[in-house]
């Protein structure tokens, strides 16, 4: 019965009203609320308008209702494109001047090229990072005179210093190479076997990027009793022939030892000093600086630092090698020649003798040239000492030295 009635008096009055005119009422009502907001907002932001200009000297520009957009902002696009061609013009014009900041540091560089001992810089040596050194509490007392302070608890190494012993090491490794020595370059850290192979290759010494064999310098007749050596002439040349006569010679040992990381190889500085060979290690300031005979105080630890050290001392060996090698088109030669070899297919009477006579021949070349002297008798003498003098012989003629 509740549902029956409530039915039959509700129905005329839905059935009556249309679905359309609802609608109808409901969007006509949004609009105008829309309208009314906004006209509101108009006057908000002129009102706001007014109060600015009378507070400041220099009046608001007015907003347009429709466009909600202000004169100036109209004035600026147009003359956006004026402003985008005088700023094209002042580029064609000015554009080249200045500086080009590039990327200074090229990991492949200090492989290809090194620096050579004349450019050692200590902006150089602060770009590797050779002045950091380790903690305060790992350090060796004896790299005193080396630090230059203490930075966050890691000692700093002075560069002063690093760069006046880089090119000392850099003269002795020159010096070695120019007298013809054997320089071995030691690295068996990870990484450092590039640099090592580079800088054996520039001095055309010899290198070495893994374990050191315990022996081999005070026991090298039994671990390198098998290696091939040869006899070259002073241009590097091999002198065929001398293949009998060293068999029993003993094994080559090197004159220069380069380490550049001495806590792990210090087995070879030990067997280094007892055979006098002198040595030239890279000392951070954890280990001993007297382990080797000539310190290069730096940072260890950086494989840029390594490479710049690497490539200085390798391009000292290349120097002297060129030395070495100018002087022999001279005719001069700057090692010391191997002795107690001769030449095959001649006996030992007829190489003195041919020596004895050269060498005569020589000094009365020199007597004839000197007109100072005039003296028959005391070039008699000469000769006399130069045929008696022991120790000077020159086999064949010919100085020669062994290489490995």
């Amino acid at each position: 019965m509740i549902i029956r009635h409530l039915a039959l008096r509700s129905g005329p009055w839905a059935v009556a009203r249309s679905p359309f005119q609802a609608l109808r009422r409901f969007l006509s009502s949004e609009i105008d609320s829309i309208e009314a907001s906004a006209q509101n907002s108009v006057k908000q932001l002129q009102l706001l308008e007014a109060q600015l200009n009378a507070a400041i000297l220099q009046p608001v520009p007015t907003i347009d209702p429709e466009t909600h957009g202000t004169a100036l902002s109209a004035q600026i696009t147009d003359s956006v494109a004026a402003e985008y061609h005088r700023y094209k013009q002042h580029q064609q014009l000015i554009g080249h001047l200045g500086s080009h900041i590039t990327p200074h540091y090229r990991p492949q560089t200090l492989l290809n090229h090194p620096p050579s001992p004349a450019d050692v810089t200590l902006e150089l040596l602060l770009a590797s990072e050779a002045h950091q050194g380790h903690a305060t509490s790992l350090w060796n007392p004896a790299n005193a005179r080396y630090i230059y302070g203490i930075r966050q608890g890691i000692h700093i190494i002075a560069l002063e210093v690093t760069a006046a012993h880089l090119r000392r090491a850099a003269k002795v490794v020159q010096e070695v190479a120019r007298r013809g020595g054997l320089i071995l370059f030691v690295g068996t850290r990870d990484g450092q076997d590039t640099a090592v192979v580079r800088a054996a290759e520039l001095a055309k010494g010899y290198h070495l990027f893994e374990r050191w064999i315990p022996g081999s310098i005070t026991n090298g007749q039994q671990i390198l009793g098998r290696c091939r050596t040869k006899v070259v002439n002073e241009k590097d040349e091999e002198v065929p022939g001398f293949e009998e006569q060293l068999y029993d010679r003993s094994v080559l040992r090197p004159d220069l030892v380069v380490c550049l990381n001495p806590l792990e190889n210090y087995v070879l500085l030990h067997e280094c000093a007892l055979n006098n060979i002198p040595t030239i290690g890279v000392i951070d300031t954890n280990a001993d600086p007297t382990w080797v005979t000539y310190p290069i105080p730096a940072n260890d630890d950086s494989l840029r630092c390594i490479q710049v050290i690497a490539g200085v001392l390798g391009r000292a060996g290349e120097a002297g090698q060129k030395q070495r090698l100018a002087a022999a088109e001279k005719g001069w030669v700057t090692f010391l020649p191997a002795l107690d070899l001769k030449l095959p297919d001649e006996s030992e009477d007829d190489t003195a003798k041919k020596a004895a006579g050269k060498a005569r021949k020589e000094v009365i070349n020199r007597f004839n040239e000197d007109q100072a002297l005039g003296n028959i008798g005391e070039m008699e003498d000469k000769l006399d000492a130069l045929n008696n003098r022991d120790g000077r012989r020159l086999r064949g003629g010919r100085r020669i030295k062994i290489v490995d």
